[in-house]
């Protein structure tokens, strides 16, 4: 006969606790060997535990690191994304490197199959309005081709600037990520790849060329470490004012969501 499971420990993959007023979604494994915390990017908690650990210790647990929870829920609410979800009607508004506009819904034939941009007005076809899927897959692409037509012309200067071979370069769906380099597989010639998330495209001119800078300092430097701040400082001495702009701005972004 099986003895019935203690209602003290978790068994169970997933449940909930609440210690002191902080509320924590609690992840047993039979892999893990101690506790730890983490705070998600929409700033709830989790507690990863053990597999047969006791409620008890696990309270504890989170009451010696009450004050560390708290702070980095603190940072993850300033930083949290504020992405807004748009509709694909007449007078919806979409930005497009700092600039505002409002999308025109139109019947005309000019427009059929894809998004322009005419007379200051994003005009899409009412064929794709009406279908918020196909709609929103319209839009993301004309940012790709509008985002990729204007970094080709930005490129070659920011690459001559920093002294580092000009890559090729997409522009696509990246997450949550603005920007990514991958080197090339051997050095016969090849150039590496940028590419750059389609939502970067809505920011302003000056913040998307402090993606593009700091992308390319990577084709001289991999990570993060102190000579690849120094090369992005050389080219740009006003970086880390920048960097704090886009973090700020970029949470504010529409990121694809469709009502």
């Amino acid at each position: 006969m099986t003895a019935p499971a203690d209602p003290s420990t978790y068994p169970a993959p997933e449940s909930l606790l609440t210690v002191d007023g902080l509320s924590l979604r609690v992840r047993a494994s039979a892999r893990r060997k101690r506790f730890a915390l983490t705070v998600e990017t929409d700033a709830t908690l989790t507690l990863h535990t053990p597999a047969g650990r006791s409620t008890a210790e696990a309270e504890q647990f989170v009451r010696t690191h009450r004050a560390w929870l708290l702070t980095k829920r603190r940072e993850r609410e300033r930083t949290r994304p504020l992405s807004p979800v748009k509709e694909l009607a007449d007078g919806e508004v979409f930005r497009y490197l700092g600039r505002t506009y409002r999308l025109a819904v139109s019947n005309e034939e000019e427009v059929a199959g894809g998004v322009r941009l005419i007379a200051g007005r994003l005009v899409m076809g009412s064929d794709l309005a009406a279908e918020p899927q196909a709609g929103r897959a319209a839009l993301v692409d004309w940012y790709c081709r509008a985002g990729r037509n204007w970094t080709g012309h930005r490129l070659q200067p920011w690459a001559a600037r920093m002294g580092v071979t000009e890559p090729e370069l997409e522009v696509r769906d990246l997450g949550d990520r603005w920007g990514s380099y991958r080197p090339p597989h051997d050095t016969a010639g090849a150039a590496g790849l940028m590419s750059l998330g389609w939502p970067l495209f809505q920011l302003p001119m000056h913040l998307v060329d402090y993606v593009i800078a700091h992308e390319l300092a990577h084709v001289k430097v991999s990570g993060h470490r102190d000579d690849f701040w120094r090369l992005l400082r050389t080219a740009l001495p006003e970086y880390e004012e920048r960097r704090a702009d886009l973090d700020e701005l970029g949470r504010r972004l529409w990121m694809g969501a469709i009502r």
